[in-house]
Parts: structure tokens; C-alpha cells; sequence
């Protein structure tokens, strides 16, 4: 078995139980204190890691290349945009549909792709993104199919899916982009820098626009610590991984996340799915498994 894979798999249920401990926070916090929760918890671990590496290990610490610091960059800013709107769609629908309609990801990011890269799509993945967003219309429509696809949770899911899909891309240029280093102390490197930006970005624009929500984050540091925690192992794992493989592929295989929530949903919030929304998640993973498997 290839070592992304496993890697892959550990990331998926780590975000996964991220998710679980976000919106747990959700009630205490604003959107953006509980997304603010996953990153500046995850500081102290991230520079632990690459500190463990490079001093216990003999790691030599890549020098950042312009490269790495402008698609970093870019990354970043999406990864926070896409978990803000995730933390924002726990509120509109139940934890297992709102993690689903972030999975369109993959999908999103065959078209991003396309777009940025010219990176050809067959008739398969063609096919498979036209199942994918049928899925997404089934799940978010409350009063029909037709008035699915234009409700704010499925708008809010699609960009949701879309800036998860440039972060991705964007994190392996990145890691690629550094001149040498194998693929850990890439991916630790990578931790350290986009989660200390991050952080600085979130502490500005909260001290700005939402006084008194940084000393609430800091009041619930129990689950606030977990949540930087877990979140800054996950990423470790999206980083090494997608150092190893196309980041389509990583993506692909993380929708193994969906098994986890709706576990969760089903355990932990004890959420009901309805029949639409079962459908509608089927028709979203059967899209991700054709692309995957004939594209």
C-alpha cells in the first residue's frame, strides 16, 4: 500500500473529528470565533512538529521560495474561507449533509483545474460532475428539485466545495515548489507557515470587526485546544499526503470522511437523514467514485 494512503485516511477522520468539536463550539462562538478555534490552537503543535523534526530528527528546514510564499498564501486564505462557510452550514442543515455538500470539492477542483491549469476532463468526469450536483440540488432542495440548486445552502456548500478545492491545489504547488526536503518536513514546513499566517489574519480581522470574540475563544480553550489540535494534525496529513500525490486523488479518497459523519451524525448528535438526503448523498459519493475510478 502506498504511504499517502494511509496518511489520507488519518487526515480524513481527524478533520473529521474536528468538525464534531467545531460545532460544538458553535454555540458558544460566532461563525468566525469557532473557525479563529482552528487555527490559533493549532500554532504551538504546528511548531512543534517542525521544531521535533528539524532539532530531535536532523530535518533541514526548507528555505520558502516565492513560490511556496505566493501559492501559501493563496491556499490559506481559501482554506479559511472554506471553513468559515462550513462552520456557517452546520447551522442551516444537520452535521452529516453539511460536511457532504464541503465533499463537492473534488469535483470542484477537476474544474478549477481545467480552468487554471488546462488539465483535460473526459466525458466520464463530465458525467460525474453532472451526478455530483444532481446530488447537491436532492440534499438542499426543501420544496423541490428545481429550487435546489439556487437555496443558500447549496450556494453556500458550492463555495464551500470550491475553496477547499484551491486550497488544495494550492497547498501541493506550494510543497512543491520548496527546493528540497522529503515529503514530512515539506508538509511540516507548510503547517508552520500557513497556520501562523492564518492566525495573524484571523486575529487582525477579529480584533476589528469582532471585539470580544478573541477572549471567548480563549475562555473555551478546553475544546478550542482540541480543536487547534486535531486541526493541525489533519493538515499535516492533507500536507504530506498531497507532497506524495495529485491532490485530486488525496481529495477522492478523503470522502471516506462521509462514513465518519454520518457515523457521527447518527451517534454523537443523533441527527436523522431523511430519504432525500440520503439520496442526495449516494448521488454525491457514486460522482466522486466515477471520476476516481473512470475518468
Amino acid at each position: 500500500m502506498e504511504i499517502w494512503i494511509p496518511i489520507t485516511i488519518a487526515a480524513a477522520f481527524l478533520q473529521n473529528l474536528r468538525s464534531i468539536l467545531q460545532k460544538h463550539l458553535k454555540g458558544r462562538l460566532s461563525t468566525m470565533g469557532a473557525t479563529f478555534s482552528r487555527f490559533i490552537f493549532a500554532v504551538p503543535v504546528a511548531l512543534t512538529v517542525l521544531a521535533l523534526l528539524h532539532f530531535r530528527f536532523e530535518y533541514a528546514i526548507p528555505a520558502p521560495t516565492s513560490g511556496f510564499i505566493g501559492f501559501g498564501i493563496i491556499a490559506a486564505l481559501a482554506q479559511i474561507g472554506a471553513t468559515f462557510l462550513l462552520v456557517y452550514l452546520f447551522g442551516l442543515r444537520n452535521f452529516a449533509v453539511g460536511t457532504t455538500f464541503s465533499k463537492t470539492a473534488v469535483i470542484q477542483a477537476a474544474i478549477i483545474g481545467f480552468l487554471l491549469l488546462n488539465d483535460r476532463i473526459s466525458l466520464w468526469a463530465i458525467f460525474a460532475i453532472m451526478i455530483s450536483t444532481f446530488g447537491v440540488v436532492v440534499m438542499s432542495s426543501l420544496q423541490g428539485i428545481r429550487k435546489g440548486l439556487f437555496s443558500r445552502a447549496a450556494l453556500i456548500g458550492l463555495g464551500c466545495g470550491a475553496l477547499f478545492g484551491i486550497s488544495a491545489v494550492g497547498y501541493r504547488a506550494a510543497s512543491l515548489s520548496l527546493d528540497t526536503g522529503d515529503f514530512l518536513i515539506r508538509g511540516a514546513t507548510m503547517l508552520a507557515y500557513t497556520t501562523a499566517f492564518q492566525t495573524v489574519v484571523m486575529l487582525i480581522y477579529l480584533t476589528i470587526f469582532e471585539k470580544g470574540q478573541i477572549s471567548k475563544v480563549l475562555k473555551s480553550w478546553r475544546i478550542s485546544a482540541l480543536v487547534g489540535l486535531v486541526g493541525a494534525l489533519a493538515s499535516l496529513g492533507w500536507f504530506t499526503a498531497m507532497t506524495l500525490q495529485n491532490a485530486a486523488y488525496v481529495k477522492a479518497l478523503a470522502q471516506v470522511e462521509l462514513l465518519f459523519t454520518i457515523a457521527a451524525s447518527w451517534l454523537i448528535f443523533k441527527e436523522k437523514i431523511s430519504r432525500r438526503e440520503a439520496i442526495g448523498i449516494a448521488l454525491v459519493v457514486s460522482g466522486i467514485l466515477i471520476l476516481v475510478l473512470l475518468r
